[in-house]
C-alpha cells in the first residue's frame, strides 16, 4: 500500500507539481501530441496516437490504439513527475529482472498519475485504479474523446511544456485472453499484474515549426488521420465527480 501511494497517490504529485507554478504561456493554449508504442517486455504489437490540447487549465484529449487486449478494460493516464525524466520506459528500468515493467518501475520515466483519462466522471489521480470507468478496447481497439478536463496550472503548464506522458495499461503476457497469473499488480494486490503494467506509451510533445515531432514517444506526422482512421466522435464533457467504483469491477480475473 505504502508502495503504491508512493508512486500513483495523488498527494505526492501535488507536491513535485507546486514548484512549476503556472506560466503566462497557459492563456493562448498549446496542443502536444504522442505516438504511443510498445513498452519493453509488454508484449503488445499495438500502437496508437494522443492529442491534448490545453486552453488555461483546461485539456482537450483525443487518443485510439489498437492491438491492446481485447474486451477488458485498460486503465489510461497522463503522468507527470517534476523528478522524472518526461520519457518512456526503457528494459533496463526493469528492477526485478523478470523481463517485464510493472507501474512502479516504469515511474522514474514517467512520473505519477497526474490526470486519469476515465470515459465518465472524476479524472484526478484519485480514479488511477476506477477500472469501470475506462475504455475496454472492444476487439482490442480503444478511441478515446473527452474535453472539459480541469487540470491544476502547474498540470496544464507541464503538458504544455512537453514533460508529460500517457500510458495505457493493461498487458496479457500469457495470451489467454484474459487477466489472469500469480504474479500480483504492485499498484493492488488484489489484481493480477496484467491488469496495472504498462502496455503502451507516448511523450506528449510540442510540434516543432514546420511539422509533427517526432522520436522516441513523441508525436509521428499523420497523427490527425491516425485518429480518425480508428474512429471517433463528438468529445464527450466530464459528467461529474462521482464515486470511485470498485477496483475489481469488470475485470475477468482467472
Amino acid at each position: 500500500m505504502r508502495k503504491r501511494h508512493a508512486i500513483m497517490g495523488s498527494t505526492l504529485g501535488a507536491v513535485t507539481l507546486m514548484a512549476l507554478g503556472a506560466g503566462p504561456a497557459l492563456a493562448a493554449g498549446s496542443s502536444v501530441n504522442a505516438n504511443l508504442m510498445p513498452n519493453p517486455g509488454s508484449g503488445v504489437t499495438g500502437s496508437g496516437t494522443a492529442m491534448v490540447s490545453v486552453s488555461g487549465t483546461t485539456i482537450t484529449v483525443t487518443m485510439a490504439a489498437t492491438g491492446l487486449l481485447p474486451d477488458q478494460p485498460h486503465a489510461a493516464h497522463i503522468h507527470f513527475g517534476a523528478d522524472a525524466r518526461h520519457e518512456c520506459p526503457v528494459i533496463a528500468d526493469d528492477t526485478n529482472k523478470d523481463g517485464h515493467l510493472n507501474t512502479s518501475e516504469g515511474a522514474p520515466a514517467y512520473g505519477p498519475v497526474v490526470v486519469s483519462l476515465t470515459k465518465t466522471g472524476d479524472t484526478s489521480p484519485a480514479s488511477t485504479l476506477a477500472v469501470d470507468r475506462f475504455d475496454t478496447a472492444p476487439g482490442g481497439t480503444l478511441t478515446y474523446e473527452r474535453g472539459s478536463i480541469k487540470v491544476s496550472p502547474a498540470v496544464a503548464t507541464a503538458i504544455s511544456a512537453g514533460q508529460s506522458v500517457v500510458v495505457i495499461h493493461g498487458v496479457d503476457y500469457d495470451k489467454n485472453g484474459t487477466y489472469s497469473g500469480s504474479v500480483k499488480s504492485d499498484l493492488d494486490p488484489s489484481l493480477p499484474t496484467e491488469a496495472t503494467d504498462p502496455a503502451l506509451c507516448g511523450a506528449l510533445l510540442a510540434a516543432p515549426a514546420g511539422g509533427m515531432a517526432t522520436g522516441d514517444g513523441g508525436a509521428a506526422g499523420g497523427i490527425n488521420a491516425g485518429l480518425i482512421a480508428l474512429g471517433g466522435g463528438a468529445l464527450v464533457a466530464a459528467a461529474g465527480t462521482g464515486a470511485i467504483a470498485s477496483r475489481r469491477s469488470r475485470i475477468s480475473v482467472r
